[in-house]
């Protein structure tokens, strides 16, 4: 259900998003995630999802960050592929997870990370964007 195409209030919402993601805690939650979180096995995604895990709360300030965003391309407030084309770090958190999801949801909550699942299947922009990061873990992997 994305807008058609983009105009002004969807480049001032990407701008105010952007801004957001520069708050220290966000920027740190960010840092910690793309830098630390790289599972590679279900045990190793859902282990992130307990109050303990030293990830924790930089999973859930990343990841419900994104979800956010992404709920806001799903729900026609900004269009998903200008989003996309500006804001795609969440893309990498979501192809970090996705060969995990079934665990995920069985362990936490059947909705978790549905919304960027979403702008990731939308269309070709998240297709392409969602593929990039797969080939990065992949040669990270080796």
């Amino acid at each position: 259900m994305s807008k058609h195409a983009p105009d002004h209030h969807d480049a001032d919402l990407v701008l105010k998003l952007y801004d957001l993601r520069r708050e220290s805690v966000m920027r740190t939650s960010r840092d910690t995630i793309n830098a630390d979180f790289w599972p590679t096995s279900a045990e190793d995604a859902v282990a992130v999802l307990s109050a303990d895990h030293p990830l924790n709360r930089a999973y859930r300030q990343t990841s419900t960050y994104w979800e956010m965003v992404y709920g806001m391309a799903k729900h026609g407030i900004v269009n998903t592929d200008y989003l996309l084309e500006n804001t795609a770090e969440g893309m990498l958190l979501y192809a970090k997870v996705e060969p995990y999801l079934r665990p995920m949801r069985e362990a936490s909550h059947p909705r978790i990370f549905q919304n960027a699942e979403w702008a990731a299947k939308s269309g070709d922009v998240g297709e392409a964007v969602l593929q990039r990061f797969r080939d990065l873990i992949a040669a990270r992997r080796g």
